[in-house]
């Protein structure tokens, strides 16, 4: 979700692609949807104070012995560790998961709710659609603005001071 990735960008990701900095960590997207020209973007993201992203990234690193190759490998029952990707489809079904976990509607939930729940509560936080641009590297304003609108509903609602 930090990163606000796309399944694909976030399963293709290498323990190379990493650069830890002092305010967080740089990611390198080799590849991308809006990358035709596969020049590569990068991507910042900050420590955090709640989730904690980069913490979260390095304790999974140590606590799964990876030092190169692919970032996110499958677990299997036995809890090993993999030496292969983990899939997109993965990321979709480990997302329901625990969905379902937390008592939700797992129908509501999708590989790409870790996308648009950073669009959602950036917006639903004030930030500017611009710097939530530059994370997710839309190109078009409009599809972000699909997210802020939903984020958005309620906010200063016309009726709130009667209803």
């Amino acid at each position: 979700m930090a990163g606000a990735l796309r399944r694909s960008e976030l399963v293709g990701l290498n323990v190379e692609d990493l650069a830890e900095t002092t305010n967080g960590l740089d990611v390198s997207i080799r590849k991308s949807k809006t990358d035709q020209e596969r020049q590569g973007h990068l991507v910042a993201i900050p420590h955090g104070q709640s989730l904690k992203p980069v913490s979260a990234v390095q304790e999974w690193l140590e606590l799964a012995g990876i030092t190169s190759g692919p970032l996110f490998r499958p677990v299997n029952k036995s809890g090993r560790v993999s030496s292969e990707r983990l899939s997109d489809r993965s990321v979709a079904n480990i997302v329901k998961a625990y969905a379902a976990k937390a008592g939700l509607s797992v129908a509501d939930f999708s590989g790409h709710s870790l996308r648009a729940g950073f669009v959602t509560s950036a917006a639903d936080r004030g930030a500017d659609i611009n710097r939530i641009m530059d994370q997710t590297r839309h190109t078009d304003p409009r599809t972000v603005r699909g997210y802020i609108r939903r984020a958005e509903r309620y906010k200063d609602h016309a009726g709130a001071g009667f209803l």
